[in-house]
């Protein structure tokens, strides 16, 4: 019989199903059909969302898949066990009287089902920030925009997010389309993949990521910023998160992530080693950093007065350096849009940025002020080429000597 997935919070040992059992699990808010046959791991999405009627439903389709299973009766190309509203539908051949004719399930594949059971293979090698924010993304795109959903319109899906989508995002979308398709013609559920090649006719131009596109506070506007936000009654409470983005120039989210464990106790270091990110779950800390496992950071006498300055007198290792007002980590999407917009659109003379220029600020400083470009790029965790390429040339003037 079918094993249905314990609830959330619940004690109850979850045992493996046995052969031939159905199990009913909950994948991006809607119920799903996981089952064994023949060899291969089989992830069915029902299109139903978790209710409790549509519980019962999602029961008889998997009695059905059982029973189908047991009697050898099995429908491989799945189009029996899908909801009414993603089976194509067949007209009958005008060489066949009442037979319908034998629908081809590679034409009629369903995007959604396979990024479903794409989604649930990769689930266990994958961040939570990458589950929340890139596949769930998708998801969305898939079951709530996309006109058309079956691979046999792959190429009006494509034109559609050329003319919806920005270059870059349409060729990120398509490059992952094309992975789920690898995926599922390997696990011998399609025959080819209709987005092979597709992402690579897109051209992008580079330089629009936050880590390129570079443009820096000079030293006034950043005192200012700093000074508004220590006069500000609503955001005072972040001005030390600000000063130390300044100082430092780390990620926000390596910020975020750090606890008082990470000083070292006579001030001369800092270790950069987990960053909190968004999950499908909220905001969650997890080990490791954007391009690196960890990294040293130096502290200077200021940085050092710094800390000293905000460390709390019972503080633990625990204890977070930059805590939300209530204790929690730090929503940097939060601050952003709020606190840091709010306190820059207060400051006549300084033209908006993006709260990542604070890195950005302080590694075009530091090459001003003569730090070494592969030094640097240890201290923030990019490689020299990537200083040299997108900073070096910004720091410094460039004048004609007389010769």
């Amino acid at each position: 019989m079918f094993v249905q997935e314990s609830p959330v919070g619940s004690q109850k040992s979850r045992h493996k199903a046995s052969k031939g059992t159905v199990q009913i699990k909950t994948s991006n808010e809607r119920l799903q059909l996981v089952f064994s046959f023949g060899g291969k791991r089989h992830y069915l999405s029902t299109g139903f969302t978790d209710t409790k009627a549509n519980r019962k439903l999602a029961e008889m389709k998997a009695k059905q898949i059982e029973l189908d299973i047991l009697c050898n009766n099995f429908d491989i190309t799945l189009v029996r066990y899908k909801p009414e509203s993603q089976q194509a539908i067949f007209t009958p051949s005008a060489h066949s009287e009442k037979s319908p004719v034998e629908p081809s399930p590679e034409s009629y594949a369903s995007l959604a089902d396979l990024w479903d059971s794409y989604t649930e293979y990769k689930r266990s090698s994958l961040s939570p920030s990458t589950l929340a924010k890139d596949y769930k993304k998708i998801y969305r795109l898939i079951n709530v925009h996309l006109p058309v959903k079956t691979l046999d319109k792959a190429v009006a899906i494509r034109d559609w997010l050329i003319a919806n989508r920005s270059p870059l995002s349409a060729k990120k979308i398509l490059t992952q389309f094309s992975a789920c398709c690898n995926w599922a013609v390997k696990s011998q559920l399609i025959e080819d993949n209709p987005f092979a090649d597709m992402a690579s006719d897109i051209k992008v131009r580079h330089g629009n990521s936050e880590e390129t596109d570079i443009n820096p506070f000079n030293v006034e506007e950043r005192d200012r910023i700093l000074e508004a936000f220590k006069e500000n009654r609503y955001y005072t409470h972040y001005a030390p998160f600000i000063e130390f983005l300044f100082m430092t120039g780390c990620r926000p989210s390596e910020a975020v992530g750090l606890q008082w464990k990470h000083i070292s106790n006579d001030f001369t270091q800092i270790r950069f080693e987990q960053a909190v990110v968004i999950s499908e779950s909220g905001l969650t800390c997890k080990p490791g950093l954007k391009t690196q496992r960890k990294r040293v950071f130096p502290i200077n006498n200021r940085l050092a007065i710094f800390l000293k300055s905000i460390q709390p007198a019972d503080v633990s290792g625990e204890t977070k350096v930059f805590p939300s007002p209530e204790g929690k980590w730090i929503d940097v999407q939060n601050v952003s849009r709020r606190a840091w917009k709010t306190v820059l659109s207060m400051l006549d003379g300084v033209e908006y940025r993006k709260l990542y220029q604070t890195r950005h600020t302080f590694i075009t400083m530091a090459l001003k002020n003569g730090v070494d470009v592969k030094d640097l790029a240890k201290m923030v965790g990019n490689s020299p080429e990537i200083i040299y390429r997108h900073y070096a040339g910004q720091s410094r003037e460039i004048f004609l000597p007389e010769f």
